[in-house]
């Protein structure tokens, strides 16, 4: 995590809530979209197509809800070829920019934002994005979904106009998607033939959300680590401050439950590797398992009740007062700092321990926090304390942002029914975004879609993966090249390869495998190396 600071009781906290620093960006640096271009069997990165009218004449574009155009020619700059480059505004504040390459290969690839938008096209984050899409000829879009995070931090930007609450919803990225590609359309003189879209977290969430509201605008979509629910998270968010604000859990503390998680959990799929292939299939009690501080004692070598106690409640998720649970809570594998192979590490619940410093919050406190605040209430509430929310009364008190942001809608046939292609990837150790979100919407999805429903989505879970990527198991995959395949050709996603890279090489590579499968060792050669797994069937637990 970047940006770190410490609280007076040693913490490292997030010092400020940048989505980029929370790991809400569009998509990891760790991830790798295109490394897989030259195995593609459709050859998507070749680029022939060459415009058609000068870049300067997009600037006298007339289109709907556009308020403002410019454009600027970009020289080519090693890999990254000639580019027009057009920055817009729709109506009312959406910002949004589209990159169009001199040559040219008939698709569009769009990105989306992390936590509650409002990133420039020029962030540090996207930047990178834009580049590896313009180096493979595709043209290439972001918008910042109708406000500016620097100007309008957080939620907040709902306080200037309710309708940017809409944009930030699902709006602006429909709009944005739909503009580019006429822009597109005019610039080469022919239609966009293939639609693509790949982002993480909140971008996961709008991927999602393009399927289920507007399954026109894109062909494939991946969807890495969704923020399926908004409402769901911010009720555990809030859960999981109230519990470790009562009963703080030094980081010390995490590192011995890390520690004994992994030595009950580890080698329950048969293969002692440092990862937990799922950890449903692990029981695991908090009170039961890690020592127990005698009365008295309280040091870093065990838990009292009451802190097991408060750790259970994370695992266990928000409950009513009987006992029923209102939303998923952390799988076991993401509770703190584990070593993984070359000195690779996960920072796993530091950002979730309260209190938090003077200058933050807990990360996922303050996304919560922001909603609840600003986009729950109509109209917001900024005073809103979090401490008096009522898990038996008060969940309905998010049921309308819920219609509005919330991508748990399981009816994609009409997605499906245009060939459409989806892939979700969620890291079981993912300690922003809770995993089963993921899980549950996918098996709620196939359910709802048939018997083939697999012929157009995919989840493939990530042992050890935190949030879009990083952690102690491997995270770096090409899904983009796999949708791409699967759209145009046919070629439905078996497994992905995923490899974690320490100092430029490959430690570590594991094939992900479809869910329900899960990858096992078949007992010769390294079990570092994705070739010697093969996906199978998931022993019969309760999935």
């Amino acid at each position: 995590m970047r940006n770190q600071t410490k609280s007076k009781t040693g913490y490292p906290f997030v010092a400020t809530l940048l989505t980029a620093a929370l790991g809400l960006a569009t998509q990891s640096v760790h991830a790798q979209p295109f490394v897989n271009a030259s195995s593609s069997v459709t050859e998507y990165s070749k680029g022939n197509i060459e415009p058609k009218q000068a870049c300067a004449d997009l600037a006298k574009l007339k289109l709907p809800e556009l308020i403002s155009i410019t454009t600027q020619m970009i020289a080519a700059d090693g890999k990254i070829p000639a580019h027009c480059r057009v920055n817009g505004v729709l109506d009312p504040e959406i910002a949004f920019q589209v990159n169009l390459p001199s040559g040219w290969n008939k698709r569009f690839y769009m990105v989306g934002n992390g936590g509650h938008a409002g990133q420039p096209a020029d962030d540090a984050f996207n930047v990178p994005l834009r580049n590896d899409a313009l180096s493979n000829h595709f043209v290439m879009a972001s918008t910042n979904t109708g406000h500016d995070a620097v100007k309008e931090p957080g939620a907040t930007f709902v306080l200037s106009n309710p309708q940017k609450a809409i944009d930030y919803a699902y709006r602006a990225v429909h709009l944005t998607a739909v503009t580019a590609k006429e822009i597109a359309n005019q610039y080469y003189s022919q239609p966009v033939a293939y639609s693509y879209w790949n982002s993480c977290s909140n971008g996961g969430r709008q991927g999602l959300l393009e399927a289920q509201r507007y399954p026109n605008d894109f062909d494939g979509i991946v969807a890495v680590a969704p923020w399926v629910s908004q409402t769901g998270f911010t009720i555990g968010a809030m859960w999981n401050q109230k519990a470790l604000t009562q009963t703080p859990v030094s980081a010390g503390k995490l590192a011995l439950l890390a520690n004994t998680v992994m030595k009950k959990c580890d080698a329950v799929d048969g293969l002692a590797d440092g990862l937990i292939d799922d950890p449903r299939a692990c029981a695991f009690n908090v009170a039961k398992d890690v020592p127990s501080c005698p009365a008295g004692k309280d040091d870093e070598s065990c838990l009292t009740p009451a802190q097991a106690a408060a750790v259970q409640k994370v695992y266990d998720g928000p409950r009513d007062s009987k006992g029923k649970q209102i939303f998923p809570g952390f799988m076991l594998g993401s509770e703190a700092l584990q070593a993984g192979p070359n000195g690779s590490s996960s920072s796993g619940w530091l950002g979730l321990i309260a209190p938090a410093s003077a200058t933050a919050k807990p990360a996922d406190f303050n996304l919560a926090e922001g909603t609840m605040r600003y986009l729950a209430f109509q109209p917001p509430r900024p005073d809103y304390d979090t401490n008096a929310f009522n898990y038996d009364r008060d969940p309905e008190l998010l049921d309308r942002w819920s219609r509005l942001a919330d991508a748990k809608d399981t009816n994609l046939d009409a997605f499906k029914k245009r060939g459409g292609k989806l892939i979700i990837i969620y890291g079981w150790a993912d300690t922003i975004l809770q995993p089963l979100m993921g899980v549950n919407y996918y098996e709620q999805a196939v359910a709802a879609n048939g018997p083939d429903a697999r012929s157009s989505m995919r989840l493939f879970m990530v042992p050890g993966m935190a949030h879009c990527a990083s952690g102690v198991g491997p995270d770096q995959h090409d899904a983009v090249s796999a949708v791409i395949d699967w759209v145009e050709a046919n070629k439905a996603p078996e497994l992905l390869v995923a490899k974690k890279i320490v100092n430029g090489a490959t430690a570590r590579s594991r094939p992900l495998c479809p869910y329900p499968q899960v990858a096992r060792f078949q007992g010769k050669g390294s079990s570092d190396d994705a070739a010697n797994f093969q996906c199978v069937a998931p022993p019969s637990t309760k999935r």
